[in-house]
């Protein structure tokens, strides 16, 4: 099918509590021209587009899109406060009046979800740490691996062989268990912080300082803005800890905390 079949689109970057000053320019997706359709108080920030999915082959070509898709929220939530971002690609089949429609149909609805979010931002973190540090915690400890590791080292021969591999499974038991423990505790220091707390199934691209480093929780976190000096401090209480480093970051548009509304002819293409 031709590109001229297929009809025109707006992709969309988020929705606002504001269309004043919503000028981004050409900072949208290739190079494209990025406004506002206002309704009332509120707008959605797009680009006129072909009602064509964004797809390519190029990994490099696809991470430049995305980060074009983050600034331009970036630009909004900046001039505007509170957004509800989009996920990348989303596409409306149809004109601005398509959109507007949209906007005055979940008028009640966007607006009592920006008033929820509003002085509130998604931040990451991660916490790892020293898969050594932990082996040797619980080797030294007066616990059930620490006194296997003592009756080991009397050993010699044939019996200390199989019992070593009794103590490497025990052990592995162990560490799996204290991870869990350190991961419920530290879950539960940064929750007196934040609004609301979710834990990260994946995590896309992981540093090369953290490279070796068991990680221990992942989170993403919606945070109010006058918590976060506090959530900074409970962060470094627990980076100070021997074997630890977080890695701390945002803030970033609500993405993981936006209820996600009916939207109009989403992802057009498919």
């Amino acid at each position: 099918m031709s590109e001229e079949n297929i009809g025109e689109g707006r992709y969309l970057y988020c929705i606002t509590n504001s269309s004043a000053g919503m000028s981004i320019g050409n900072a949208g997706i290739e190079d494209s021209t990025v406004y506002a359709i206002p309704y009332k108080d509120i707008a959605a920030i797009v680009h006129s587009c072909i009602a064509k999915p964004y797809a390519t082959e190029d990994n490099a070509k696809a991470a430049e899109w995305i980060l074009s898709h983050n600034y331009v929220i970036d630009c909004a939530a900046k001039k505007s406060g509170t957004v509800l971002p989009f996920s990348f690609d989303t596409i409306v089949r149809g004109s601005d009046e398509v959109v507007s429609c949209w906007l005055e149909m979940c008028y009640i609805a966007l607006k009592e979800e920006l008033d929820r979010l509003k002085n509130k931002a998604e931040y990451s973190i991660q916490v790892f740490c020293e898969p050594e540090y932990l082996k040797a915690k619980l080797a030294g400890g007066d616990n059930e691996p620490g006194e296997m590791k003592e009756k080991m080292d009397k050993m010699s021969g044939g019996t200390a062989y199989l019992f070593r591999r009794r103590f490497e499974l025990k052990m592995k038991d162990a560490i799996s268990a204290e991870a869990t423990r350190l991961s419920m505790e530290f879950s539960s220091n940064i929750q007196e912080h934040a609004e609301e707390m979710r834990a990260d199934e994946k995590i896309a691209h992981v540093p090369e300082k953290y490279a070796g480093k068991r990680l221990i929780v992942a989170l993403s976190c919606l945070v109010r803005e006058e918590n976060v000096g506090r959530l900074g401090e409970a962060l470094d209480e627990i980076n100070k800890r021997e074997g630890f480093a977080v890695r701390f970051s945002g803030p970033w548009a609500p993405f993981s905390f936006v209820r996600r509304f009916d939207e109009p002819g989403k992802d057009a293409g498919k």
